[in-house]
């Protein structure tokens, strides 16, 4: 791997840092971060082009293997921690106006979820039980802590096909989507536990059930991060801080259904015998290659390889030329998807094409 490619995985960090200027400066300067993300990324993605290099197989242990690129992802974990309690001290310790408050949350979930679900995501496929820590400490941040059970056994399992809540149909809207993933994913989450529970002997209200533990360590969090707020109000409880984490974290994990959305739509695997389905392969998700946000994202756009080896760290994943593609990288595309009659007369055509090249060729 070049030298560029290596420290292109650092971009993300430049996102926070907007964020505490924007900060500092108050108004309207707190769409940088938007910007930033929608607007300056794709432009950069289209002046520099894809990235059509994949790791030598020769090579994969090394790279696997290079601490660098773990490290990178478990400071994520305590960057985004300070991050959010950085950001309640600040809006405990100093005014904003309603808009500024708004635009505050908006920012700080558009790094927590953007760029802290999709660390979180890569270390909760992890085997160490440290990674695994700190994937579930970045999604207590954005109150979505269920997602580390609902993806790891269900999503993975059940991808592309009518079982997984999380994978979006043909001529379904992201707005039709939204409260089947957000719902259908938390009772998912509960029903894999009741099983898992079930095979031990117990019952589903056990002090064994994680989603318990999630629900009390998500409370606690908010708790806390009032009762932190409230030192500097003179003995006011800071209910506004409430209402911040929960708006960022309401930012955080729709960015992470609007990623959902768009890594999976229309696409299905066959059905080989009733409700049993073939194995998933590169072709059951979207693809997308460009430079810029794939190091942003930590290389999530090569999803294809991470449904079918999801053990790949992000560095060592590839690109399947014979997977689906994305027209655009994500950041473009989660704006597409807001408006559906755009995204059909954009993806309806592409998902087709490729499925009828897909029969062809079978």
């Amino acid at each position: 791997m070049t030298l560029t490619k290596r420290l292109s995985f650092l971009l993300c960090f430049i996102l926070p840092i907007l964020v505490i200027l924007a900060e500092e400066v108050g108004g309207v300067s707190y769409l940088i971060v938007p910007l930033t993300v929608f607007v300056i990324l794709p432009l950069l993605d289209f002046v520099w082009g894809k990235d059509n290099s994949n790791p030598e197989e020769t090579n994969f242990l090394k790279l696997q293997n290079d601490s660098y690129f773990r490290y990178l992802t478990q400071v994520w974990a305590y960057v985004q921690l300070s991050f959010v309690v950085w950001s309640v001290y600040r809006i405990a310790l100093y005014p904003h106006t309603a808009f500024e408050f708004i635009l505050f949350a908006i920012s700080v979930g558009i790094v927590t979820g953007g760029i802290g679900i999709t660390v979180g995501h890569e270390l909760g496929h992890k085997n160490t039980r440290y990674e695994q820590f700190l994937a579930k400490l970045i999604y207590m941040t954005v109150c979505y802590m269920h997602f580390y059970i609902e993806h790891n056994r269900g999503h993975h399992t059940n991808v592309s096909t009518p079982n997984d809540p999380a994978s979006s149909k043909k001529n379904q809207s992201f707005y039709q989507f939204y409260p089947q993933t957000v719902i259908g994913a938390y009772q998912s989450a509960w029903e894999l536990e009741s099983k898992r529970l079930k095979k031990l002997g117990l019952v589903s209200f056990h002090y064994r059930n994680e989603m318990i533990w999630y629900f009390v360590i998500t409370a606690l969090f908010l708790i806390s991060m009032i009762g932190f707020g409230s030192l500097y109000s003179q003995s006011t409880i800071r209910w506004d801080i409430l209402g911040f984490l929960l708006l960022q974290s309401l930012i955080a994990f729709s960015l992470l259904e609007l990623t959902n959305y768009i890594e999976h739509y229309g696409l299905n695997r066959k059905e080989v015998s009733p409700g049993k389905f073939e194995k998933v392969l590169p072709i059951h998700s979207w693809n997308q290659n460009y430079f810029v946000s794939n190091a942003f994202l930590f290389h999530l756009q090569r999803h294809s390889d991470h449904h079918a080896n999801a053990g790949r760290r992000y560095q060592a994943l590839r690109h399947f030329e014979e997977a689906p593609q994305l027209p655009f990288g994500y950041e473009l595309m989660i704006l597409v998807a807001l408006v559906p009659p755009l995204w059909f007369q954009m993806m309806n055509p592409i998902l087709e094409s490729w499925e009828l090249k897909n029969q062809l060729k079978q």
